[in-house]
């Protein structure tokens, strides 16, 4: 048995989209035995681009019931049943959200006439449900309304039932191992099977081949399937776009997030904001108290006279002193880290030797401190090179530092010898020093031993 829906919204998101309308027919395999088709009252404003869209503004709705009255309703329509829709993600996760919010747990088996009809009706340009419909000749009314688009479904999901092959299509689908359902409704599953679960970076693009958004991960299959199951407004709609994805190896994490951003710098993808920020910047310094005890602390760039480190905003030089704190086993009270003159009770960091307590004196205390101040200058040394595992067992990847400039990476045979600088040079890929790459490359440089990081 099949309930076959569609919803309007108020077009926020998953968590803070309301239902405007529903409509739902329930199908045996043969004909439609119920119907259930109402409009909702979402307790909130419909933007005037929803109304213009669907013809559904706020007065229409200010008697209807809200979804808290329908829902015992939605609930015994759809109980036993398979939930199909076209996006099906979208609907259910609208109507799995609206339950939560009145403490009911909504689950069904689902089915996406969308991938369905890739499968089942290959080789279309297009597979919105209009664009479908006209390719077909199934005919529709009432174009952005729930019963409308519902009942177009059902004629779409009656010639999907009659297609040869669709046994076995249906079947596969509704595995529970599938992940069919999971995928976006424009992206092929075997260009999701094909991303190795290996480090590196990959690229989401939509029907034009236009890339929307760059990420780097070190397990590529793992990070991809998260973005799937990610219901946040943004997610939803990166997904919903992506009909293609395509990725490079890296071998390392250090080398994913240095590609990674050179990438976002070069393409400025609609979806990736985080390195396309410009504005205030912030940095790290050093001070000795009157007590003669090192402080680190941030503030604005102009407020600094000797900055060790620029970062973009607070939150993340909170997060670099954090790393640090752990790294050398400092005091957050003496990181401000937290605004106290009692001892440190920082609620992550707990690697604190007591120099806030009075067990530690100032000069070994202090001296943790410059070991801090070296690693954070470390970029500064005039030629670095770090070492990190390649893309295959057959050769190692270099990240190239000269002068306290990121001058790039390369990936390098095994069985090449290196002897000089110059030979490292010839397979490097020239990259932009940017304070993105100065963070990544001063993070890394953080995690590692640090009698290797001190180290000439």
């Amino acid at each position: 048995m099949y309930t076959i829906i569609d919803i309007e919204t108020t077009g926020n998101g998953i968590k803070g989209n309301k239902i405007t309308e529903i409509s739902i027919f329930k199908y045996d395999g043969n004909q439609v035995v119920d119907e259930f088709t109402s409009l909702v009252n979402p307790q909130c404003p419909i933007p005037y681009f929803i109304t213009g869209l669907t013809g559904i503004d706020d007065q229409m709705v200010q008697n209807a019931p809200t979804f808290p009255e329908i829902a015992d309703t939605v609930q015994f329509i759809t109980e036993g049943c398979i939930f199909v829709a076209h996006s099906v993600n979208f609907d259910y996760g609208v109507i799995k959200e609206e339950f939560r919010q009145i403490g009911v747990d909504f689950t069904r088996k689902k089915l996406c006439t969308v991938r369905l009809s890739r499968k089942l009706i290959p080789g279309l340009r297009s597979y919105s449900l209009g664009k479908l419909c006209s390719a077909v000749q199934i005919p529709l009314v009432d174009r952005h309304r729930a019963r409308g688009d519902a009942h177009a479904t059902v004629l779409l999901f009656e010639k999907l039932l009659k297609k040869p092959e669709s046994e076995v299509v249906f079947k596969k689908f509704l595995n529970a191992r599938s992940q069919e359902a999971t995928l976006p409704p424009h992206l092929p599953k075997s260009v999701f099977e094909n991303i190795p679960q290996k480090p590196g970076i990959y690229y989401f693009m939509n029907q034009k081949g236009e890339i929307i958004y760059v990420g780097k991960a070190i397990n590529l299959k793992k990070r991809v399937l998260g973005h799937f199951y990610d219901k946040s407004r943004k997610e939803i709609q990166m997904c919903s776009e992506t009909a293609n994805i395509d990725f490079k190896l890296a071998g390392s994490e250090l080398v994913a997030l240095l590609m990674e951003s050179a990438e976002i710098k070069r393409l400025f993808p609609p979806y990736n904001r985080a390195q396309k920020r410009t504005g205030r910047q912030y940095a790290i310094f050093a001070y000795e108290d009157r007590n003669g005890i090192m402080h680190l602390a941030y503030n604005t760039i102009k407020g600094v006279p000797n900055p060790l480190k620029v970062i973009h905003n607070p939150t993340e030089c909170r997060t670099y002193l954090e790393e640090v704190c752990k790294s050398f086993s400092l005091c957050p009270r003496y990181c401000h880290l937290q605004q106290t003159n009692a001892a440190c009770s920082h609620h992550e960091i707990n690697t604190c030797e007591g120099i806030c307590r009075g067990d530690e004196n100032p000069e070994d205390y202090n001296q943790k401190v410059e070991e801090a101040i070296a690693t954070m200058k470390l970029l500064t040394s005039e030629v670095r090179i770090i070492k990190e595992k390649g893309r295959d067992e057959n050769e190692s990847a270099v990240v190239l530092i000269a002068d306290g400039i990121y001058k790039g990476f390369g990936f390098i045979d095994t069985d090449i010898q290196i002897s000089n600088l110059e030979d490292v040079e010839a397979f490097i890929t020239p990259q932009k020093h940017t304070v993105e790459t100065e963070s990544i490359l001063t993070q890394y440089f953080l995690k590692q031993d640090k009698s290797q990081v001190l180290a000439p």
